[in-house]
């Protein structure tokens, strides 16, 4: 077996390394604090050189969702990324991806809002990304890293996920994971595919032919209400069947715990001091952390948290993923929220110190 290589980057930049190896036919984008990174990375690069990837600075948000939009119905492997405000911007591009079934990787690395903002980390985009932030009765499959491994790793998660269910996928990180650096292992290179191979994967997409040899035509417009009903009514069924097939979760401290906390992304990393620390104090605290924030975890966040004395949910905002924790838990068990807004990242000692409350 070949040793694997370890590299140290950037969170931003193991995302364009990982698009690369993954066999990404496209990359379009605009830079913008925290994530510029990302574009950087393959503009030095060049991956239009090695693989024959594109990359293009689009000339604004809305311009490269659109181009993500346009790859993607031709059954390429397309990405983009961006923070909150872009993020804002590409929705409409999003929800039309949402309505004509395609499959794209967006990465959002979050800064504080509303608005601009600030060039700071938060996880203030939890409901945009969880809930659609476009129009319409739609999801998108979200994925929340908390490493810079994970960002690499989750880049062709997404990839798969997004083709497996003919759906956009979200790496919803923050500027904490893409601005911090570590340690990481690349994943392998993976050949990009062939047009024949395309239209074997994709029947379904424009460079394909339907059975009667007429060009496939992608769009999310219906005009007949019957028809429209009939198409929203698939969607949901393929939502409930990821659902049921996807959650991802992992489970940290929790066999003898008393108290559970729930924490994603970056808030995730502080209480992983958080807990050692309370745990010197003898408190018994674990963690259960959401890696789909949609599908969320719902079941495993009710079933770990059955017996426990209180629930405190770790995020970086005014508290939006505890509403999918009171939810999941119905009342269960006491739950509350820390977090901190602005850009303000949480220290542990914080965490320790909102969890007393709920001793």
């Amino acid at each position: 077996m070949a040793e694997q290589e370890v590299t140290l980057m950037k969170g931003n930049e193991a995302i364009a390394h990982a698009a690369i190896r993954c066999g990404a036919d496209g990359y379009f984008g605009y830079p913008i604090t925290p994530q510029s990174e990302v574009i950087e990375t393959l503009a030095e690069l060049k991956p239009w050189e090695t693989t024959g990837m594109v990359v293009l600075q689009a000339e604004s948000e809305v311009a490269s969702i659109n181009m993500i939009y346009g790859g993607a119905a031709a059954g390429k492997r397309v990405l983009t990324s961006s923070s909150s405000p872009g993020i804002a911007l590409m929705q409409e591009g999003i929800t039309y991806m949402a309505g004509a079934e395609l499959p794209g990787v967006f990465v959002n690395v979050q800064r504080g809002g509303p608005g601009l903002g600030t060039i700071q980390p938060s996880q203030g985009d939890y409901f945009q990304a969880t809930r659609g932030g476009g129009n319409g009765d739609y999801n998108v499959i979200v994925l929340a890293p908390n490493s810079v491994q994970e960002m690499a790793d989750f880049v062709d998660l997404a990839f798969e996920l997004a083709f497996k269910y003919r759906n956009p996928a979200m790496i919803l990180a923050d500027g904490v994971i893409g601005q911090m650096m570590e340690k990481i292992v690349l994943p392998p290179y993976k050949p990009r595919r062939t047009e024949e191979q395309i239209r074997k994967e994709c029947p379904w997409a424009t460079i394909g032919r339907t059975k009667d040899r007429k060009p496939n035509i992608i769009t999310s417009l219906e005009l007949k209400p019957e028809v429209m009903e009939a198409r929203n009514i698939h969607l949901q069924e393929k939502y409930k069947e990821i659902q049921e097939k996807e959650p991802r979760y992992e489970l940290l401290d929790c066999d003898d715990a008393e108290l559970l906390i729930v924490a994603f992304g970056s808030a995730a990393r502080l209480t992983q001091k958080a807990i050692e620390m309370a745990r010197e104090e003898g408190i018994k605290v674990g963690m259960l952390r959401p890696i789909t924030l949609w599908p969320f975890p719902s079941k495993a966040v009710a079933e770990t948290a059955k017996g426990k004395k209180g629930v405190l949910v770790v995020e970086i905002n005014a508290g939006q993923m505890v509403q999918d924790v009171r939810l999941a838990i119905n009342g269960a068990q006491p739950v509350e929220q820390f977090g901190r807004l602005g850009g303000i990242v949480p220290e542990p000692e914080e965490i320790v110190d909102a969890l007393k409350k709920l001793v």
